[in-house]
C-alpha cells in the first residue's frame, strides 16, 4: 500500500499562500480604485465627446467667422477648435468648477430661474452668455482667446443631461450604478460610458452626430437648453430601475445622447458665427 507524500517544506506553502493573497488585494484595490477615477474624473461628454462636437462645429462656421477664430488660435501655436475643447477641464479651479452646470430642484418643474438656479451667476447658463459677449466685444485678444475655450466647452457640457440635472444627487454623481457587474455612477455613464461602448467606435458615432447636424439651429438661449437636459433626466426610464444598466437602457438613451451632441454642435457654430464674424465691428487696430 502507497502513501503519496507532499515533500514540500511547510514555509514554501506559507510563502505562496501569502503572495497569492497579496496578489489578490493588490488586484481588487487597483480595480476599484481604477472604477473610482473613472466617477471622479468623468466630465461632461469626457474629452473625446467635446472633441466631436467642436470639430462639427467648426464645418458649420462661415469663413468670416473662420478666419477670426484661427487668428485668435494662434496666439498658441499649434492650437484648434478640437485641440481647446477640452481646456475649460484642464484648468479647472474652485471658481470655475460651477461654471459647467446648473442644478435645478426637483420641485422646480426644470425651469430654469437665475435667482434660485444661478447664484452670483455660477452656473454654466450665465458662463456662456458672459464668455459669448467677451469674444464678441473690443476686449484684448488674448481675453477674447479664452472667452472662445471656454464657450466651446461650455456649450458641449450644458447639452449633457446631466449637466443640467437635480441637486439632491449632484447631477447624477450620487446615483450608484452596475454596469456589467461593476459599479459606478449614472453622471459617469452619461459623460464618458455611452460613448466608450458606441458600437464602431468614434467613427460610427461621429458619422451618427453628422446626420442630425443638418437641421436648421433653433433660435433657442443657453437657459433653454439647459432646461431641455433637465427634462430629459426627468423622463421616466432615465433613472435605470433597480440601478442596473442592460441593452434596453443604451438602446433608449443612445439616440437621446446623438441628439444632445448635434445639438451642442449646431448651437456652438450659430454662436460662434455671430461672436467671431468681426466684420461689423469698428476698427479696432487687429490684423483681419
Amino acid at each position: 500500500m502507497s502513501t503519496d507524500i507532499d515533500c514540500t517544506p511547510l514555509h514554501m506553502n506559507q510563502t505562496t499562500t501569502t503572495i497569492m493573497h497579496i496578489a489578490r488585494v493588490f488586484l481588487i484595490t487597483h480595480t476599484f480604485a481604477a472604477l473610482c477615477a473613472l466617477s471622479m474624473q468623468a466630465h461632461a461628454w469626457g474629452a473625446e465627446g467635446h472633441r466631436l462636437i467642436a470639430e462639427l462645429a467648426e464645418r458649420q462656421l462661415s469663413e468670416p467667422a473662420r478666419r477670426e477664430a484661427i487668428r485668435l488660435l494662434s496666439l498658441e501655436p499649434g492650437a484648434t477648435l478640437v485641440s481647446i475643447a477640452t481646456w475649460a477641464d484642464e484648468t479647472r479651479s474652485p471658481t470655475t468648477a460651477p461654471w459647467h452646470y446648473v442644478n435645478f430642484p426637483r420641485d422646480a418643474g426644470c425651469r430654469y430661474e437665475t435667482e434660485r438656479s444661478c447664484v452670483q451667476g455660477a452656473c454654466v447658463v450665465s458662463a456662456i452668455e458672459r464668455q459669448a459677449a467677451l469674444l464678441a466685444s473690443e476686449a484684448p485678444d488674448d481675453v477674447r482667446l479664452q472667452a472662445l475655450k471656454f464657450l466651446v466647452h461650455f456649450v458641449g457640457d450644458v447639452h449633457q443631461p446631466l449637466h443640467g440635472g437635480y441637486a439632491d444627487d449632484k447631477g447624477g454623481n450620487t446615483y450608484q450604478l452596475q454596469v456589467t457587474g461593476r459599479g459606478t455612477n449614472l453622471h459617469a455613464l452619461w459623460d464618458t460610458g455611452l460613448i466608450q461602448q458606441w458600437e464602431g467606435g468614434t467613427p460610427a458615432l461621429r458619422e451618427a452626430i453628422e446626420r442630425e447636424t443638418h437641421g436648421v439651429a433653433d433660435p433657442s438661449t443657453p437657459a433653454q437648453w439647459a432646461e431641455q437636459s433637465c427634462r430629459i433626466v426627468a423622463a421616466d426610464g432615465f433613472y435605470p430601475s433597480g440601478h442596473k444598466i442592460d441593452e434596453g437602457y443604451v438602446r433608449r438613451w443612445n439616440p437621446v445622447l446623438v441628439q444632445r451632441m448635434a445639438a451642442a454642435a449646431r448651437r456652438l457654430s450659430v454662436l460662434l458665427n455671430q461672436a467671431l464674424n468681426r466684420s461689423s465691428h469698428g476698427d479696432s487696430g487687429r490684423v483681419r
